[in-house]
């Protein structure tokens, strides 16, 4: 058996035994009144704690906020999340306390989370949870998980992403505007090799831009694409873009076109996920018109953007469909 290298790394996907239900289940509504609370799904529990916690204290939002946030948003959240490696970051005391981040499932854990455990170059086995459910949602959050970084690549492949994409992070000195700036001309970049491409609010300070791929090249042919499109376009925008990875020698005043979270490995916040800033705000999906009239990072928060998601739908639906997928094949050297 091949042991894991560079360029390979064997993962067993461990599905749990026991059967899921077959229907949807029902909306979730929290009360605001318990401390703790157990919810049931078929044959499926979950323990949900502290409920009463502020996790954002002056603007009085909850940690059953929260809780009640992903599980009114899962429908259009979990069809992205499925069949992926979970990286949990976890908040025990809030978006303004200190975090940590978890790879291995915590144990005990509820005998129905499927686990993708996965050996890495240095011979370690790291048995990640992958979130298939609203049950397996709601168990994730409740450890203290503001936001949800999955893997770009599914649990029977991981080493052959679906996604290429660009994290697009402004440098100190550069506005917002810039980065909807940058974004726009991403977008004339890849479309000009008929790569289709999404964008969506980091939540944080930026925007993430993907482009959904055949699976086939390898993480590390994915990355190098992507390197060649960031360097291409720092050429052509000198006073807009920089592609300089090492932060001592980035340029100030540009947005970086960050191509090596493509890297083996990295993971970016997913849609939807509420970001522990100040104001809560939320990773989200936006039109290309959105971004030319201009947006702003404050404009979507865990308060309102149920009823964008209720009016818009999914903007990202076709990131989790197999159809219209851009094929990278040709551009391998």
């Amino acid at each position: 058996m091949t042991k894991a290298h560079r360029d390979y790394h064997p993962a067993d996907f461990r599905r749990a035994e026991q059967r899921r239900l077959k229907a949807a289940p029902q909306p979730v509504k929290i009360p605001r009144s318990v401390d703790h609370l157990e919810l049931e799904f078929g044959h499926q529990q979950v323990k949900l704690t502290n409920l009463k916690k502020l996790f954002w204290p002056e603007l009085k939002i909850t940690k059953r906020d929260l809780i009640q946030y992903y599980a009114d948003v899962s429908s259009v959240l979990l069809p992205h999340l499925k069949d992926r490696a979970m990286v949990m970051k976890r908040y025990p005391n809030g978006a303004a306390g200190d975090f940590f981040f978890m790879k291995q499932a915590p144990s005990p854990r509820p005998s129905w989370i499927d686990i993708c455990a996965i050996e890495h170059g240095s011979g370690n086995i790291v048995n990640f949870p992958v979130i298939q459910d609203l049950p397996s949602l709601l168990w994730v959050i409740n450890l203290g998980c503001i936001d949800l970084n999955q893997w770009y690549a599914r649990c029977d492949d991981v080493d052959r992403p679906d996604y290429l994409h660009f994290d697009l992070d402004p440098v100190p000195g550069a506005t917002f505007e810039n980065v909807l700036e940058t974004a726009l001309a991403v977008r004339e970049a890849v479309e000009s090799l008929k790569m289709p491409c999404y964008a969506k609010t980091t939540g944080s300070k930026g925007v993430h831009i993907y482009v959904p791929i055949v699976r086939g090249p390898t993480q590390k042919q994915v990355w190098t694409i992507a390197k060649e499109i960031a360097l291409v376009l720092a050429s052509e925008n000198p006073g807009l873009i920089t592609a300089v990875y090492k932060v001592a020698k980035r340029p100030k005043g540009r947005v970086l076109v960050d191509y090596n979270q493509n890297a083996w490995g990295r993971t970016l916040a997913s849609v939807y996920s509420v970001r522990p800033t100040p104001k809560a705000t939320v990773s989200i999906p936006v039109t290309w018109e959105e971004i030319e009239k201009g947006i702003r990072i404050d404009d979507f928060r865990l308060d309102n953007v149920r009823k964008r998601i209720k009016k818009l739908g999914d903007l990202w639906k076709p990131l989790a469909s197999e159809r219209k997928r851009f094929q990278l094949e040709p551009y391998l050297k």
